[in-house]
C-alpha cells in the first residue's frame, strides 16, 4: 500500500503543480537575486593592481631617492599580533607559501599574516566541534577513548584546511585564466602588429578581456605596472608566468622573454605560442569529453533509470493494482 499511495502521489495533479511552482518559485528568487547579490569584481581587481601600481612606483622613486621603501604598511590586527607573539612566520613562512598565496591571488604581507594564522589556528576549532558532534550531538556506541582519538585526527586534518582552500582556489583561477588565455594571445597578437608597444597592448587587452577573465585582466594590468617600474623588464613576464603557475603562460613569458633578449619580432613569437595554447585549450576539451561517459555511468543508474522505470512501469503498476482490488 506504501508504493501504491507514493504512485498515486507521484501522478497526483495537485502535487506536481505544486513542485513545479516552488521550483519556478525558487529558479526566479535564484534569477533576480544573484546578479544584485555580485560585486562588480573586476573593479575590485583592477583597485588591487592599482595598489600594487603605486607600490612599485613608490619603490621606484624611494630606490632613486635613497629613501623608506614602499607605500604597503603591515597589516595591524589581532591575527598578526597573535602570529608575531607566537613567531609562527619561522615555522610555517616559507617561499613555497607565498608563491602559493600569489598564485591564489593573494598578494602582500595580510593575506599571508592571515594564512599562518588559520593554519595555527584551525587545527584547535576542528578537534573543538568534533569534541562537540561526538560527544554531544551524536550518540555513537564508541568509547571516550575512541571519541578522542578521532577528534585528534581531525584536528590533524585541520591543520591542512586552509592548503585545500589556497589549492582550490588556485586550481578555480587558474581555469578561469587559461579559457581566456588564447583569446588574449590573439588580440595582444592584433595590437602588437598594429605597431603598439607591449605595455600597451597590455593594457588594451586587459580592458578587453575582462569581461570573460577578471583574474586574466588582474594579470595583464599587472605585468603592464610591473613592466614600467621593474628595473628588468623579463622579471616583469618571469612574474606573470609564476603568478598565474601553468605551462601556457610560462611558454609565452619564455617565448616574450626571448624576444625581449635577442630582439627577435613580439609577433611571431606570440603567433606562435597562441596556437600551441589554442591547441592545448582543444586537447584538454577533448580530454573532458572523452571521460564524459565513463563521468555519466553512476548517476544514470542512481537517478535517470529509477524515474525512467517509474515512468514506464507506474501506469502498468496501478492498472494490475486496480484489477486486483
Amino acid at each position: 500500500m506504501g508504493i501504491h499511495h507514493l504512485i498515486a502521489l507521484l501522478f497526483n495533479l495537485q502535487f506536481v503543480v505544486t513542485v513545479l511552482t516552488a521550483v519556478l518559485a525558487f529558479a526566479t528568487i535564484v534569477t533576480i537575486g544573484i546578479p544584485l547579490m555580485e560585486r562588480n569584481a573586476l573593479a575590485a581587481r583592477m583597485k588591487s593592481v592599482a595598489e600594487r601600481r603605486d607600490e612599485l612606483r613608490a619603490r621606484h622613486h624611494a630606490t632613486l631617492k635613497k629613501g623608506k621603501r614602499g607605500l604597503r604598511s603591515e597589516p595591524v590586527s589581532f591575527m598578526k599580533s597573535t602570529v608575531d607573539r607566537l613567531r609562527l612566520s619561522r615555522i610555517m613562512e616559507t617561499n613555497s607559501t607565498r608563491d602559493k598565496l600569489i598564485r591564489a591571488g593573494y598578494r602582500g604581507q595580510a593575506p599571508l599574516i592571515a594564512f599562518m594564522f588559520f593554519r595555527f589556528v584551525m587545527p584547535f576549532i576542528v578537534f573543538a566541534v568534533s569534541l562537540f558532534y561526538l560527544f554531544v550531538v551524536l550518540h555513537l556506541s564508541w568509547s571516550a577513548s575512541e571519541k578522542l582519538v578521532a577528534s585528534f585526527l581531525a584536528a590533524g586534518f585541520g591543520y591542512y584546511l586552509p592548503d585545500l582552500f589556497v589549492t582550490n582556489k588556485i586550481q578555480r583561477r587558474q581555469e578561469s585564466i587559461m579559457r581566456a588565455f588564447p583569446d588574449a594571445l590573439d588580440l595582444l597578437l592584433i595590437c602588437v602588429e598594429s605597431g603598439m608597444s607591449i605595455e600597451a597592448a597590455f593594457t588594451r587587452v586587459a580592458s578587453e578581456i575582462g569581461s570573460q577573465s577578471v583574474e586574466l585582466a588582474e594579470e595583464f594590468a599587472l605585468t603592464t605596472a610591473e613592466l614600467s617600474y621593474l628595473p628588468d623588464r623579463r622579471q616583469a613576464f618571469e612574474n606573470l608566468a609564476k603568478r598565474c603557475g601553468h605551462s601556457g603562460v610560462k611558454a609565452v613569458a619564455a617565448a616574450l622573454n626571448q624576444a625581449e633578449r635577442y630582439g627577435t619580432p613580439l609577433g611571431q613569437a606570440l603567433r606562435v605560442t597562441a596556437q600551441e595554447n589554442r591547441e592545448m585549450r582543444m586537447q584538454e576539451a577533448e580530454r573532458k569529453a572523452a571521460a564524459l561517459p565513463a563521468k555519466l555511468t553512476v548517476p544514470m543508474i542512481v537517478f535517470f533509470l529509477p524515474s525512467l522505470f517509474i515512468v514506464i512501469l507506474g501506469p502498468a503498476a496501478m492498472r494490475v493494482m486496480h484489477l486486483m482490488h
